[in-house]
């Protein structure tokens, strides 16, 4: 439904359903029973004010009836924000498309303490595009491509691409080299399946017993570390070894790549949730989760014409290789 507010500072305005039925009268004393032990002097100011509106943003007062609208409009109150040290590069810009390099802590849209401090509301007030819309979403913690709509009236045919899963993400991580103790050696390439859920009001996401709906390809690219790496400053120090990996998933199931890495005994290097999940403890700038979208492709439609977009971050943790090691990832595209 199409919000009779306009974007202001890079941000939506929230839209609240109201009840059908209820103890309240007006639409004020439902917001009230809401949130005014937060602020009720800054609801009914709102309401004073005609910042409260209905469908086709009419404005609402004190005694607007519950019943009158379905739906109400609203900016919410934000506090202000610490920003988070990391830019946004963007890599490409048309009359449809924004490609960007999201980096790692920055989530993709709005949400919980993170408004203007997000992927979207950045571009949105930094290139004045209030209508710039994310084609898909990446984890606050991975870094990597990002596809955003700039044109409302070819945005549905980029997102029928994603809805038929004719887009193809590619991902890397560092790992482990070899699994956790109690997990079997892995013969790479493999494909990993199961079925997985994730509820809201639950930080992590479940594997369940159930037809699989969630699918990734794992390829190894390089291996590092230990005694004898020449690609290390310390080539004896003796540290475990580790891997970098390539994945692709076919599906894009909440937090997939961590449970599937997690689940060869190869949990991804920093990753705070899986395979064990840790106190909560303000973001390390310096320990970024090791996981990045490197690359996305599809068939344009608009130009018909095969596409694809490469992130030209690194993941701090990888180390270097040979220019050959992405060569059958870049093979004829």
């Amino acid at each position: 439904m199409q919000s009779p507010l306009p974007v202001r500072d890079g941000v939506n305005a929230t839209r609240l359903r109201l009840p059908d039925e209820g103890p309240w009268e007006t639409a004020m004393d439902y917001m009230m029973h809401r949130w005014g032990h937060i602020d009720p002097q800054g609801i009914a100011d709102r309401f004073d004010a005609g910042e409260i509106v209905g469908e086709a943003g009419v404005p609402l007062d004190r005694t607007t009836p519950l019943q009158r609208h379905t739906f109400i409009w609203y900016y919410r109150s934000l506090p202000p924000e610490t920003r988070i040290p990391v830019e946004l590069n963007i890599l490409h810009q048309d009359e449809h498309l924004l490609v960007v390099d999201k980096p790692h802590f920055l989530p993709t849209t709005p949400g919980g303490t993170y408004i203007q401090e997000s992927a979207l509301v950045r571009l949105r007030n930094q290139l004045e595009l209030p209508g710039l819309v994310p084609m898909h979403r990446l984890d606050r913690m991975t870094a990597g491509i990002l596809l955003l709509s700039t044109n409302p009236e070819t945005r549905g045919r980029y997102q029928v691409l994603f809805e038929k899963r004719r887009v193809q993400k590619e991902y890397e991580c560092v790992s482990a080299a070899d699994p956790a103790p109690g997990h079997p050696a892995v013969d790479f390439p493999v494909v990993v399946r199961n079925r997985m859920t994730k509820s809201r009001s639950y930080l992590l996401a479940e594997v369940i017993d159930g037809e699989p709906n969630a699918e990734t390809r794992i390829e190894r690219i390089r291996t590092f570390g230990g005694p004898g790496d020449a690609s290390s400053a310390a080539p004896d120090d003796g540290g475990p070894r580790r891997a970098l990996y390539r994945l692709e998933p076919h599906t894009g199931k909440t937090h997939q790549l961590r449970v599937h890495m997690a689940s060869l005994g190869l949990g991804i290097v920093n990753d705070a949730f899986y395979p064990e999940l840790l106190d909560k403890a303000p973001d390390d700038y310096a320990r970024p989760l090791q996981l990045l979208a490197r690359g996305i492709r599809f068939v344009d439609p608009i130009s018909g014409k095969p596409v694809e977009y490469r992130s030209r971050l690194e993941l701090s943790e990888a180390r270097p290789g040979d220019p050959d090691d992405r060569q059958g990832a870049a093979a004829g595209r």
